[in-house]
């Protein structure tokens, strides 16, 4: 016998389980708060969609750290191969970047989604546009708020909530849910900016001229872990994959001591004695920009942040052979949720059972950005949201089932 479930929130999230629970037979309808659905989904497409990542599923279970174990099973349940093939059955073709990450081939989010939705749409699944969900009634029926301001509790048999993180809040996710799950006793961790910037005290020069341009293949180091990949400077510090990366141990540094040391090796791929062989060459009436750019291959970006740290240049070969591989950065702090890519924190994993569903509010169940999960971008955080939405869509099913 078909069942009513209601989804609270349309990004992917929200519409990968409305598909799965439509296609089990249940009557769905998703309520978004935003005029469209899926929003951030699109922005995110905007520069390509990276939907997952090509690499081993072991090794793609260790970018999500000490979250591995707990999402191993939604993520083995529905893996990367998974997730291809089922854009595939959208019409949609994937392929393999140079990074081994995965895109659409028009590298744009708004075809996927607009097959997406046209299935869900074939599927019965119904959409209410502009409809906030303000918390349950006394018998744990989602309260859902109109557009003309009216609220009405919904007649769910279960509810979803894909409300995503708090980034990006202008785009629908502001992690306003937290107080009416707070209200009924479930644990949430504070939002935490992830896959962020972070502040540095550039000199004038530095972030007037450098604003905005990338560093191309270095290394980011702290503490034991060391990432390679690229950064781009900003007016106010510093951003990019590898920083991304890296933002967990930095952002628990700053939260320790205050600053966090970030160290850059400019040159990964040449060893300290080497680079220093390089530098011995005679530099005649080169300037020392040209010399280093000719000598060690670094770009002006690379040679302006050499005379960032504060204390004396580097005056022999060796001494700045091992400046360029081991720069050392003093980060200030994080940069706000607002501009981070995703927020750590949210819904306590330990209020959740195996299937997904809320042990305070049985017949509710989260997915997604909501829970306290973290993972870099990469095709990792989309890859997560869509199976957990999988795996929460199954704990649905076998709630209903009678």
């Amino acid at each position: 016998m078909s069942k009513s479930v209601a989804i609270i929130g349309a990004g992917p999230g929200g519409l990968m389980a409305a598909e799965r629970l439509a296609l089990k037979g249940h009557a769905v309808t998703i309520f978004e708060r935003m005029p469209s659905p899926a929003r951030k989904f699109l922005m995110a497409g905007r520069g390509g969609l990276n939907i997952t990542h090509s690499e081993p599923l072991a090794l793609f279970l260790k970018r999500y750290g000490r979250s591995e174990a707990w999402l191993k099973p939604a993520l083995e349940r529905f893996s990367p191969t998974d997730l291809r093939n089922w854009a595939t059955d959208l019409g949609i073709e994937t392929f393999v970047g140079s990074s081994g990450r995965v895109f659409p081939r028009a590298m744009k989010a708004s075809p996927l989604l607009r097959a997406w939705l046209a299935r869900l749409n074939g599927l019965g699944v119904e959409i209410r546009l502009r409809h906030s969900w303000r918390g349950f009634d006394e018998v744990r029926r989602p309260l859902i708020e109109g557009p003309d301001g009216e609220q009405a509790a919904f007649a769910a048999d279960a509810t979803l909530l894909a409300l995503g993180g708090a980034s990006w809040p202008r785009l629908g996710s502001d992690g306003s849910w937290r107080g009416p799950l707070a209200e009924a006793g479930v644990a949430v961790a504070s939002f935490q900016p992830a896959n962020c910037g972070f502040a540095v005290a550039w000199s004038s020069h530095m972030s007037e001229r450098f604003s905005g341009v990338p560093v191309k293949r270095i290394a980011l180091m702290t503490g034991s872990r060391r990432v390679r990949g690229e950064a781009v400077v900003t007016r106010l510090g510093i951003e990019g994959g590898a920083v991304y990366a890296l933002a967990d141990s930095l952002r628990d540094e700053i939260s320790r001591f205050g600053k966090a040391m970030l160290v850059v090796d400019l040159r990964p791929d040449l060893t300290v004695d080497e680079l220093a062989r390089r530098l011995s060459r005679s530099r005649g009436s080169q300037s020392l920009s040209n010399h280093l750019r000719k000598a060690a291959a670094l770009s002006p970006v690379a040679t302006a942040l050499l005379r960032e740290p504060k204390g004396p240049f580097p005056q022999t070969p060796e001494a700045l052979a091992r400046h360029i591989k081991a720069l050392p950065l003093v980060l200030d702090g994080a940069h706000p949720i607002e501009r981070a890519i995703s927020t750590a924190g949210g819904i306590a994993l330990s209020e959740l059972d195996e299937h997904f569903m809320l042990r305070r509010l049985p017949g509710v169940f989260a997915v997604g950005e909501m829970l306290d999960w973290e993972a870099p971008t990469g095709g990792y955080l989309l890859q997560a949201t869509f199976s957990t939405a999988v795996a929460a869509a199954e704990g649905v099913d076998a709630y209903l089932k009678p």
